[in-house]
């Protein structure tokens, strides 16, 4: 019976040790608790853009390879010594200007001897043709003697043909590129001389999804962004489209032609282009910025412009999704999710949170452009 008594009294203190722990914790965790209630989050500093119509180039996007108007590597027609180079490698050319001279000494001795045959030739001709008419030579002769002068002309137009092929000159107007022969360089049939190409204005070659082939005709307005450059852009038109549809890309083959002053596109180099559809589009533009992007969606954050507030007054965010369009520059297209005249935040939405509250300062805003010009691109 003293041992039922002394386990009971043991249990009890126990029980009452571990009840006045209990209560000691329920105070601590309920003081807590109020104070967290009363503690107030500071607002989160913000900047601020409105969502805005506006229209928008209705443009299609390819793209393209630059390609010279008129491109060649000027080659020899006939083997030959070379003895004169006569253009200097880089250079702007004329048509018919002398680029190179192979030696024709030869020929040029040929040639007198055949312009004598051809002279003796016509004499005894005119000869022919009086004593023909007095009637002392027959037509046979006659028909000879003719026969003999052709022949001499002949021979002569041949051999200045030969020393046309071998003096090499421009076909068109161009640039030049490397020289790739020297003087005294023995020039086989087919051997490349140098590179000509014409490039201003330039040719850019790109293609098009064959869906859009009802709206592309010749005229069109182009406008292609080199890479290559610090150009913005460089505007052109449509000159051609292919009559067929390529069978394995199911594309349209189209060219374009654009201004190359001071020739800083260069055959080979490649560009994005826009063709210039003829009627721009109404789009609502947020900076690009302001979209938090996520596995589960695109969503920014709107300011009610003070409808909603915190307890201390000031404006609370709502996250809101939205469904993207088109990206130019530092914009972004919003086709569905937000309406004109809202304010989203424009930076550093990954710091923020739905129903936070915040301040405005538009003075840490950046400027927004819809063509920006880093300075280290």
């Amino acid at each position: 019976m003293k041992m039922y008594l002394r386990v009971l009294i043991a249990v009890g203190g126990v029980l009452l040790v571990l009840g006045g722990m209990g209560a000691v914790k329920g105070l601590q965790i309920g003081a807590l608790i109020a104070r967290s209630e009363s503690l107030v989050t500071a607002p989160q500093t913000v900047t601020v853009a409105t969502a805005r119509m506006t229209r928008w180039d209705n443009t299609l996007s390819a793209v393209g390879s630059l390609e010279a108007v008129q491109g060649m590597l000027v080659s020899a027609e006939m083997s030959g010594k070379v003895d004169q180079i006569a253009f200097e490698a880089g250079t702007q050319v004329k048509a018919g200007e002398l680029l190179l001279q192979q030696d024709v000494s030869e020929e040029r001795a040929a040639l007198r001897a055949a312009n004598s045959r051809a002279r003796l030739a016509g004499k005894e001709l005119q000869r022919a043709k009086l004593l023909n008419n007095e009637n002392v030579v027959t037509e046979s002769v006659l028909d000879e003697k003719e026969a003999e002068y052709e022949q001499a002309v002949a021979e002569r137009e041949r051999i200045n043909a030969i020393i046309a092929k071998k003096t090499i000159r421009a076909p068109f107007a161009g640039r030049l590129g490397i020289r790739l022969v020297d003087k005294g360089q023995v020039l086989e049939p087919g051997q490349a001389i140098v590179s000509l190409q014409s490039i201003d204005p330039i040719f850019v070659n790109f293609k098009l999804p064959q869906q859009h082939i009802h709206h592309l005709e010749t005229g069109l307005g182009v406008r292609a962004y080199p890479t290559a450059t610090k150009d913005d852009h460089i505007s052109g038109r449509i000159t051609a489209l292919n009559p067929d549809v390529d069978p394995d890309t199911r594309s349209l083959q189209v060219q374009a032609i654009l201004a190359n002053t001071g020739e800083r596109l260069r055959p080979g180099m490649f560009v994005r282009v826009s063709v210039l559809m003829p009627e721009p589009e109404p789009v609502l533009i947020i900076p690009i910025t302001a979209v938090l992007h996520a596995p589960y969606g695109d969503s920014v954050f709107i300011l009610d412009g003070g409808a909603a507030a915190s307890d201390q007054g000031s404006p609370v965010l709502r996250q809101t999704f939205v469904r993207l369009g088109e990206k130019r520059g530092d914009f972004v297209a919003v086709l569905d999710g937000l309406q004109s005249g809202e304010a989203v935040v424009s930076t550093g939405v990954f710091r923020l949170r739905n129903g936070m509250p915040v301040t405005i300062d538009n003075r840490l805003s950046p400027d927004f452009e819809l063509t920006p010009q880093p300075e280290n691109a």
